[in-house]
């Protein structure tokens, strides 16, 4: 089961590197770091949409999602490691089915709003893009699992739809964007 840290600082990051999961030292603002770095932060950032009222089938899938952003993490730091597998995507296209098969369809884009638990859940869902983004770089310069980058595109399409369920859980409903707001 991994180390117990007894010490949480440690100082051997005071040069400005950090210690990968196989123990090589990188720079902190590596693209490996970065990557894992954003994952981290997705997982925080469903974590602000937990602390919210929420219907007991999108809470269950978010405390999923959290146990796997913590593997892919695990994986980013771990060159050549393999957490996240095609088995996760394909339970994350299943979720995003079932949640969307309720919703009406998009006629409107939708802004971030619709209720806190919603808002906090857009937020989440820019984030997962960025990791995305962040991975794809790391990719350029570094072996990359493909499905490390599926997963997180997947992802952020799940939140999205789980964004729309918030919204009219919370009775605020949607935000729609007015692109006829502005008289030309």
């Amino acid at each position: 089961m991994g180390n117990r840290l007894t010490r949480i600082y440690t100082r051997t990051g005071d040069d400005g590197s950090t210690g990968l999961g196989d123990g090589t030292r990188v720079s902190k603002d590596s693209a490996r770091v970065s990557a894992y770095g954003t994952v981290d932060e997705l997982n925080s950032a469903i974590g602000t949409v937990l602390a919210c009222e929420l219907p007991e089938p999108v809470r269950d899938c978010l405390v999923e999602i959290q146990h796997e952003l913590f593997d892919l993490g695990g994986e980013l730091c771990i060159p050549g490691a393999a957490m996240v597998h095609d088995a996760d995507i394909t339970r994350l296209e299943n979720r995003l089915d079932g949640f969307n098969a309720d919703l009406p369809a998009l006629k409107d884009f939708i802004l971030p709003g619709g209720g806190m638990a919603a808002a906090h859940c857009h937020l989440a869902r820019t984030i997962a893009r960025r990791a995305e983004r962040e991975v794809v770089t790391l990719s350029h310069h570094d072996a990359v699992r493909p499905e490390a980058v599926r997963y997180l595109n997947r992802l952020s399409d799940l939140l999205f739809v789980i964004a729309r369920v918030l919204a009219r859980f919370s009775g605020q409903g949607e935000v729609l964007w007015r692109h006829e707001r502005r008289k030309r």
